[in-house]
């Protein structure tokens, strides 16, 4: 899809489909920007970028590359080991030293709960140490002809809403009729649903509680 496509879709909704337009396609372009940005701070995992994360050697903290939101996983030393996640507390609880080990090739990697964009890692990396990983990327703003990556086509609706959100929101009438805020409701039950599914797609039970039967075995085994 394209902001253009998106905008096409937004006209209609506002019913702005004759020129001279009320909404500029450069004010509802800038709408669609602001709505892409609020759907990355919203929904995180919709942003999710594999590749290549540059380290800082000899320091156990390190910073996520300047375009990210938040840290999504580790997966490997690039061309070497997998790394696994820890938790910090436990690590400093067994190993009061580790930030002071020797630089070599990490093995494991903590979040830092009170910063999204900074983690540890053990032992510090040696300098040249590149990670494989996925973070939250901060999209950039699109032009009217570009493809929208991220989030993906599935979220056609959901852009649209946002836009007609944002659009009903600088007109005085629009915020007393509610038709705003209707449109806001629109846009966030969807994030939230999209959310609610995951237990249904990505989890082995499927989002179904184990029947009795299923407890019978488990406990027989």
């Amino acid at each position: 899809m394209t902001p253009t496509e998106v905008i096409t879709e937004v006209r209609n909704i506002l019913q702005d489909a004759d020129t001279p337009y009320r909404y500029s396609d450069n004010d509802l372009l800038g709408y669609l920007n602001q709505t892409i940005k609020r759907m990355v701070v919203l929904r995180p995992d919709l942003f999710g970028e594999i590749g290549d994360i540059p380290t800082t050697a000899g320091t156990a903290v390190q910073s996520l590359p300047t375009d990210a939101l938040r840290l999504i996983d580790i997966f490997q030393d690039k061309g070497g080991n997998a790394i696994t996640e820890v938790d910090r507390e436990t690590m400093a609880r067994y190993y009061p030293d580790w930030m002071n080990a020797t630089a070599g090739s990490p093995v494991n990697f903590m979040r830092h709960v009170k910063n999204a964009e900074r983690f540890f890692l053990y032992p510090p990396p040696a300098s040249g140490t590149v990670l494989v990983g996925e973070y939250s990327k901060i999209p950039a703003d699109y032009a009217l002809t570009d493809t929208i990556t991220k989030p993906s086509d599935a979220f056609f609706p959901t852009l649209v809403d946002g836009v007609v959100w944002l659009a009903e929101s600088a007109d005085d009438e629009s915020i007393n009729s509610k038709r705003a805020e209707f449109f806001l409701q629109l846009f966030t039950s969807q994030l939230s649903a999209s959310l609610q599914s995951r237990t249904v797609t990505d989890t082995k039970p499927a989002g179904l509680k184990p029947s009795r039967t299923d407890q019978i075995i488990g406990e027989v085994i």
